[in-house]
């Protein structure tokens, strides 16, 4: 082998050689200081010069962050401009995927909101009752009642009484295997013994021509007034006593008026609710005392008013006598 050939291998095999040596040094170092850093309390020195050198470079960071901020968005504008029709279709595929879901997610909550509500209500008010789902409204103007998907093959009867998870919507009126009526509280048909809840001052809650609801029978000298609740006696044997009905929304009296002229707002509306109760039988704590059956049913012209459902479920007033008593029909 020529001089000069054999010089130039040892001189190669000379430089690699010293080329490796920094490499392992830094290796080394870099080891070792790893092995002290994790060694090491958070006050340690390398963990002081980490902290020194993240502070100095960080606005350098956030400088180079602002700059290419823009440069990545038109980054990102020119890639969905050149990106392929088919990976358009694909990314709206997922978008109409998610929205689904979004909005299937959102149902099941709202589902899970209401029923959680009438569990809440059964525990509260110890309810004997059946679930049901409202599969159906009234289509006429002259009545307003839905239509539940339980019926006499679940156990319903005419006169059972159904609420939502806010109190009181109505009571059964027709039932069919599968299937039953509601009337509705609302509905100028529907009469329910009911009492100011504060006061107990008692009435009766009919259903007016224009949907709107109002306690009558409230003697003026009983304490009523904007804002109390209403709620249901127990008187009758139909309703449970307590169950929410609604608040008074106005207080008048007429001159030389024996009773008040209470308008009432609804607690429940069957637009927003979906889940019912119906409620099967009552306990003997859920019906109205002796005592307060004795005075509902006195009246300050000394005659005597009774509440019963009549034959097709509504607790119906038939209107006052000559000689100042009232009546329900039963």
């Amino acid at each position: 082998m020529p001089r000069t050939q054999k010089y130039s291998s040892k001189y190669n095999t000379k430089t690699q050689s010293t080329g490796f040596r920094p490499l392992i040094v830094l290796s080394i170092v870099s080891v070792l200081l790893l092995t002290f850093y994790i060694r090491e309390g958070d006050t340690g020195p390398i963990h002081a010069v980490r902290a020194g050198v993240a502070t100095i470079t960080s606005p350098v960071r956030s400088l180079g962050s602002v700059i290419a901020s823009p440069f990545n968005g038109l980054g990102n504008i020119f890639a969905n401009l050149t990106a392929s029709q088919e990976t358009l279709d694909e990314l709206r595929e997922q978008n109409k995927e998610l929205t689904a879901q979004v909005a299937e997610l959102s149902e099941a909550q709202e589902t899970a909101t209401r029923l959680e509500g009438l569990l809440e209500l059964k525990s509260t008010y110890n309810l004997q009752s059946t679930a049901a789902r409202i599969v159906g409204s009234s289509t006429d103007a002259w009545s307003r009642t839905v239509t539940i998907d339980k019926g006499s093959l679940d156990g319903l009867a005419i006169n059972m009484p159904v609420t939502d998870s806010s109190g009181v919507i109505g009571q059964i009126i027709e039932v069919a295997p599968t299937s039953a009526v509601v009337r509705l509280i609302t509905d100028e048909a529907s009469g329910v013994s009911a009492m100011v809840q504060s006061t107990r001052a008692q009435g009766i809650l009919q259903g007016q021509p224009d949907g709107t609801l109002r306690l009558e029978y409230v003697s003026v000298d009983a304490d009523v007034k904007e804002g109390d609740i209403i709620v249901t006696s127990g008187i009758g044997g139909i309703y449970p006593k307590g169950l929410p009905l609604g608040t008074v929304a106005s207080v008048e009296r007429e001159p030389n008026a024996l009773y008040y002229t209470v308008v009432v707002n609804v607690t429940s509306t069957t637009e927003n609710n979906e889940e019912v109760l119906v409620i099967t039988s009552l306990t003997e704590e859920q019906s109205a005392s002796d005592e307060e059956v004795a005075s509902a049913n006195s009246t300050p012209q000394g005659g005597s008013r009774n509440e019963s459902g009549d034959a097709d479920g509504s607790d119906d007033t038939q209107g006052s006598d000559t000689d100042g008593s009232t009546d329900t029909e039963a």
